[in-house]
């Protein structure tokens, strides 16, 4: 992959949307779901959110899931060859965020269009990079420290 100079980068996140890629590990524990968050520093502070991030030129959904993971978690999930996401969320810095009643996430580094998944992990996640923890929690007990925006996420997801 041929990796943008980061002043140019930084241009066109100020330019256009960027496609992302937003997954959410889910698991059944004792009767109950149960979904992975990792634990990062961010523009809102040290919070709890989803994993994911940007979808390279000429990578696939599903290897950008996969690479995602394994940058994060040191996991290679299963992804099926053309996943279909769960829901279409986007998110706005609050400077150019709609006012019309759509529903979004907060991000003040850029606009960009979530394409959000669940996803199974098989194997122990060991958090890394940007990952300072990684953790389950009940859909009815999230942490409230969580990144602006995950919460809506994960109800229109079904998982909340």
């Amino acid at each position: 992959m041929t990796f943008l100079p980061a002043d140019l980068y930084a241009r066109i996140e100020e330019s256009m949307p960027i496609a992302c890629v937003d997954f959410v590990p889910v698991r059944e524990a004792a009767g109950r779901r149960e979904i992975g968050l990792i634990l990062r520093d961010s523009p809102h502070g040290r919070v709890w959110c989803h994993l994911g991030g940007r979808i390279q030129r000429g990578e696939t959904i599903a290897a950008a899931i996969r690479r995602h993971s394994r940058d994060t978690l040191d996991l290679e999930p299963v992804v099926p060859l053309n996943p279909q996401p769960a829901f279409v969320y986007e998110w706005f810095p609050p400077a150019i965020a709609p006012a019309d009643g759509t529903v979004f996430g907060d991000d003040p580094r850029k606009h960009a269009i979530g394409l959000s998944f669940t996803i199974t992990l098989d194997g122990d996640p060991r958090p890394r990079n940007e990952a300072l923890d990684f953790a389950f929690f009940p859909t009815d007990a999230l942490p409230d420290d969580l990144w602006p925006g995950c919460r809506a996420l994960f109800d229109r997801m079904g998982l909340a």
